[in-house]
């Protein structure tokens, strides 16, 4: 669920409610630019950092929603700087500038039209940080709103990739506002998973919240846990291979079934295929140096077979319990999302 369809739905079972954002992060800040939370009355959700920024964040958008009267125009919002200093009892010597947008039954109409429209997660929510207009949503780079020429050049940037997916404070030129652009959601790496045992199971509750779409594939339905983890889609089938081959590409791949037979196949059908992100396999370097003569004698070429990745996990963090694997195998998923995002040429800076 997109940040605009959460609040939509939370509108309608809280009431008025207001999102904080970091939206310019200098120096030391305990969140990034682009992290938000929601302040109800009575609830919060999510964080931009904890501590006392995050308090004084809190009473002040409580203080919005206190204040609201029912002839408010729509679409109101706030922005305030904050010194992460002695004045608010911290040390990190960052400073913070968040954004207050307050959203109430007035708006819910407008965020419901942007929900059923399905954007895609790789959208772009626009909007002044000035109040008045409506959030705006963009998913085509060669869309041409009526912003300002940075903004525009800012979305085309972006979503070509060659800009970082992340918030952006865009500085108005003479006689304009600022305006901020933050993505609806995050992309998720598809991630094959095979095999329900013990590892699978700790792994699919380390993986939560964690950027990735898996495909939790196993031979029988029975192995899976009852309910599933809600960022999991189970695929049960008695040919794991056929999944592996028609997965997406550029998908990562994590083998552990039960069977090394069965690890063995999926892994040709993987390999064979070409167009993967990432191959794990269970197992010692044994296990791979067998894996790989087998394949070999399949037919997968040398500089392919280079590319299947056993033992799995971060190196030096040791220990064979499911639990202590699956940290470390979600370390290195990690690690190597964070590196495939990154735009293909130099970043710009956050501001302009």
């Amino acid at each position: 669920m997109s940040w605009i369809a959460s609040i939509a739905h939370a509108i309608g079972e809280h009431g008025a409610l207001v999102r904080v954002t970091l939206i310019r992060a200098d120096g030391s800040t305990p969140r990034e630019t682009g992290a938000g939370m929601l302040v109800g009355a009575g609830h919060i959700v999510d964080t931009i950092g904890g501590g006392a920024l995050e308090l004084e964040a809190i009473a002040h958008a409580r203080g919005l929603l206190a204040a609201l009267t029912d002839g408010a125009p729509p679409w109101q919002r706030e922005v305030r700087d904050f010194a992460l200093g002695p004045s608010l009892g911290q040390c990190c010597g960052g400073h913070a500038r968040l954004l207050f947008e307050t959203f109430t039954a007035r708006e819910q109409p407008c965020l419901e039209a942007l929900t059923r429209a399905g954007y895609p997660d790789g959208a772009l929510v626009l909007r002044p940080i000035d109040s008045g207009r409506p959030l705006e949503l963009v998913s085509s780079r060669k869309a041409d709103g009526e912003w300002p020429l940075a903004v525009t050049r800012a979305v085309r940037e972006v979503l070509s990739g060659l800009r970082p997916r992340e918030g952006v404070l865009i500085r108005g030129a003479k006689g304009e506002g600022a305006w901020f652009i933050e993505p609806l959601g995050r992309l998720r790496v598809p991630l094959y998973l095979y095999g329900a045992g013990h590892v699978g199971r700790a792994l699919v509750r380390v993986l939560y919240d964690l950027p990735f779409a898996v495909t939790w594939a196993d031979t029988s339905p029975v192995r899976f846990p009852d309910p599933l983890p809600p960022q999991v889609r189970a695929e049960a089938t008695a040919d794991l291979p056929a999944l592996a081959s028609a997965a997406p590409a550029g998908a990562y791949h994590l083998v552990m079934t039960f069977s090394h037979a069965l690890d063995l196949a999926v892994c040709h059908a993987v390999l064979r295929g070409g167009d993967f992100g990432h191959l794990g396999l269970i197992g010692s370097a044994t296990k791979r140096a067998r894996f790989l003569h087998r394949l070999a004698q399949l037919g997968i070429a040398e500089r392919t077979l280079a590319r299947l990745s056993c033992p799995i996990g971060l190196p030096g963090i040791g220990g064979k319990e499911p639990g202590m694997i699956a940290v470390s195998v979600a370390a290195e998923l990690v690690q190597l999302a964070v590196a495939g995002a990154k735009p293909a040429t130099k970043d710009h800076a956050r501001e302009r």
